[in-house]
């Protein structure tokens, strides 16, 4: 059905369609052909073509995939709605660096900086992560070597004549034709990156381990086809020198698993957008002009479109009611739980859930317009703004990783020049030794090994980390911003307080409104009719039910005539209820929702609903104010509501009746005040600034896109977890650079021995077996220091 007044222009063809001739085309034959509704292709009727009878027409398709599209959306072909989608234009898929977003590029592929990977812009990848797949592939090769290597190696420690059996010769030669196919292929990709690292001199990670691994493997090689180069001092007896083949290659394995786990992390980046995009329905029910309805691809709905929506659906697109009434779910907007009234001229937005009624809609916005794919717009934006903690190894990287290659540099020229003979080979073994004491497993080690620690320890505590970089920047938060409903609040409405008038007995008036109430299908309803039958009273037997739109309902029960509602309906009812205004408006001021009672033409009392304030709330919000966070409350909810809740609970500021795009605007705001913004809340409502603010927090009993979208999930939805979080934050940022330490001390001290500085003291060079040592007890102190955050306090 065409209606131009509710079309949007750019759907609009550049000329009328000719929907009569294009019937025509498909299912008038032209020298025995015609042309397929679909495609357009031209189809002989004479060769076995799928064919399909629709109203009594036979049509024709070029294929088993024309054929199924048409069957599964006849009138989006022949009605010309094809013709009238909007098409998007063609585009290839863009990547970009999360590290160094200026770097964007068609397909993906590593970033030229940093050497990261790089994520699609729109945060969902359409196939499996390629690059995810390859380095476990290249790990489990990595591994399959590592491990008989280190078997070889540490053999004569374990009292195992393994190398006695087969000859140091053999064993060097098996070590050699291990390690080879490592470095020379799985390690490949390290190897690529390093060197554009160095032809770019955007000197990172990647840049150490090609200079650590290349140097072990090399000076290996060299050793065991060549071992008579050397000092017959550094020879083992038998003439074989000592090589670190398994080093290079234990290196490899160690940075694939780092690689690995960082490539499955990075790859839930997306669940977000795949959450929001799954809050869309893949069909529609589509309604035609000649009154058939049947579920049409999503995609294939156009402006103008009409479609029912029934009880329990989600609404496909942003449209306009033409018919029916109901309540909708809006809480993916506003994240409060109470439903809204929708009837004929209100619009509704696509994602949210149609409650009970059954609604004919007509079709505004679709596609890329929607509210929802403006809301998964933002999201994926906001992610992409995000750096990883890791900048900071590399950040120091750039400045070591000079300093080691001119100082391996400078070692081998000072030894050419005034060592002993041979002066050649020991200048080799001195810058070698550099190299291999310089080897990055410490500082690849540095911030991974404290981040996977404070992961766990977080998780005992009911703090889940979801990324990295949430840790680094809780530290620094001084702004928090939350939501009220589910966050501050249970997010479930109860019957929180009954007041009577007169000599009507509490429990027969809650009688009547559970019997009242129980035939409202008004969002407040359920929640009273729980509430009194919680207090084991039962149901009145209520007839000549009516609800008064906007104002509420009224009955009868026997001989007694009931109305229930605000004071409108008392008006309505002929009430005079303004006596008890004053203790209604009190109620309204703790942030509840007054509601007046009616029996036989008297006021009978009042009942009150709200959403009940969690019980560590308070205390919480006491403390974070202790830890110097300004507290802001941005809400859907009403402004009265809001700053009743505010109120008791100490908030510095209030935000209500804010939409998504306002809740990011907010944290966008403060961004450019200067603050550091940590954002919490529940909701799908609260998506877009959870992925924008420095840290967004998300309780885990709230909408799997808000703990999609947040950097921290507090599973037991404890508004407290938010201090556990940032005690957590503070000590692994600590840990962090104490790890860091610990890696630069070891090489700050190892290099110049390595270089030779106590050769005029000793008379003897650094071997590369003490060089390697040395690398791997810097990776000890690094592990072990990171694991005492398993025991770190979290709780004042």
């Amino acid at each position: 059905m065409d209606h131009p007044h509710h079309t949007h222009e750019h759907d609009q063809p550049d000329k009328p369609v000719d929907t009569d001739a294009l019937f025509k085309a498909a299912t008038v034959p032209v020298d025995g052909k015609v042309k397929d509704p679909v495609c357009g292709m031209t189809v002989a009727l004479d060769k076995g073509k799928p064919t399909l009878s629709h109203k009594g027409d036979n049509f024709y398709f070029c294929s088993t995939g024309c054929h199924d599209k048409f069957e599964r959306d006849p009138y989006f072909y022949l009605s010309g709605n094809k013709a009238r989608k909007k098409k998007p234009a063609p585009k290839n898929a863009k990547y970009t660096c999360p590290m160094d977003p200026e770097i964007v590029q068609e397909g993906p592929g590593t970033c030229p900086i940093c050497g990261m990977a790089l994520e699609p812009m729109d945060g969902v990848s359409d196939g499996p992560n390629h690059e995810l797949v390859d380095f476990t592939r290249r790990l489990w090769v990595s591994a399959g070597a590592a491990i008989p290597l280190l078997v070889l190696t540490m053999a004569p420690m374990l009292g195992l004549p393994i190398r006695q059996w087969l000859g140091e010769t053999l064993t060097l030669y098996l070590e050699f034709a291990l390690a080879t196919p490592v470095v020379i292929w799985a390690a490949r990709p390290f190897f690529h990156r390093g060197w554009t690292s160095i032809r770019t001199w955007n000197l990172n990670m990647w840049t150490l381990i090609m200079i650590g691994v290349g140097a072990a493997y090399l000076y290996s090689t060299i050793a065991t086809f060549l071992p008579h180069l050397f000092p017959a001092g550094l020879q083992m007896p038998g003439g074989h020198m000592p090589v670190y083949f398994e080093a290079s290659v234990v290196i490899v394995a160690l940075v694939f698993v780092g690689q690995v786990l960082e490539l499955r992390a990075r790859e839930r980046t997306g669940d977000a957008i795949r959450a929001l995009l799954d809050l869309a329905p893949k069909t529609a029910r589509r309604i035609t002009p000649d009154g058939d309805e049947y579920d049409a691809p999503l995609e294939n709905i156009v402006s103008g479109d009409r479609l029912r929506v029934r009880p329990g659906e989600a609404i496909p697109v942003d449209s306009v009611v033409i018919d029916g009434h109901t309540s909708v779910d809006e809480s993916m907007l506003t994240g409060e739980p109470l439903a809204v009234k929708k009837a004929e001229g209100d619009h509704v937005t696509g994602g949210t859930l149609n409650k009970n009624g059954s609604l004919i809609i007509e079709a505004e916005k679709v596609g890329d317009e929607t509210m929802l794919a403006r809301i998964v717009a933002m999201v994926s934006s906001a992610q992409r703004s995000r750096a990883p903690i890791q900048g900071l190894a590399d950040r120091v990287a750039s400045y070591f990783v000079p300093a080691v290659v001119i100082a391996a540099v400078l070692s081998f020229v000072i030894w050419m020049l005034i060592g002993p003979d041979p002066a050649f080979v020991f200048a080799i073994v001195s810058a070698v030794s550099v190299l291999i004491i310089a080897c990055p497993c410490a500082l690849g080690l540095a911030t991974p090994m404290s981040i996977m620690t404070a992961t766990g320890r977080g998780a005992q505590a009911g703090v889940l980390i979801k990324d990295a970089e949430a840790l680094e920047r809780m530290a620094k938060v001084d702004v928090l911003v939350v939501d009220k409903t589910g966050t501050l609040t249970e997010g479930k409405p109860t019957l929180t307080d009954v007041v009577t008038f007169g000599e009507i007995a509490e429990a027969q008036m809650l009688a009547l409104v559970r019997g009242i109430e129980s035939g409202s299908e008004h969002p407040l309803a359920e929640a009273i009719v729980e509430g009194v039958a919680g207090r084991d009273i039962e149901a009145a037997a209520v007839s000549d039910f009516e609800a008064v739109t906007g104002k509420g309902v009224s009955g009868r029960s026997g001989e007694q005539s009931i109305a229930l509602g605000n004071a409108a309906m008392m008006e309505f009812a002929g009430v005079d209820a303004k006596a008890a205004d004053k203790q209604a408006d009190a109620l309204r001021a703790e942030g509840k929702t007054a509601m007046y009672v009616a029996i036989d033409g008297k006021l009978a009392g009042i009942i009150a609903v709200a959403d009940p304030i969690k019980a560590t709330a308070r205390d919480a919000i006491k403390a974070l104010h202790e830890a110097g966070l300004k507290i802001i409350m941005a809400t859907g909810d009403n402004e009265t509501t809001a700053r009743a809740v505010a109120k008791q609970l100490g908030i510095d500021e209030v935000r209500a009746g804010v939409l998504p795009e306002d809740k990011k605007a907010l944290v966008d705001e403060l961004h450019k005040a200067g603050h550091k913004v940590a954002m919490a809340g529940d909701g799908v409502n609260d998506a877009p600034a959870l992925a924008a603010a420095e840290v967004g927090i998300a309780m885990g009993t709230g909408a799997d896109v808000a703990v999609e979208s947040a950097g921290i999930t507090l599973l037991k939805g404890d508004l407290g977890g938010i201090l556990r979080a940032r005690r957590l934050s503070e000590a692994t940022i600590r840990n962090i650079k104490q790890n860091l330490f610990f890696a630069f001390a070891y090489n700050s001290v190892g290099v110049p021995i390595a270089a030779g500085l106590l050769y005029p003291i000793t008379g003897t060079l650094l071997s590369p077996m003490i060089a390697a040592a040395a690398m791997s007890l810097s990776s000890v102190s690094v592990i072990t220091n990171a694991l005492r955050l398993r025991s770190v306090k979290l709780d004042a």
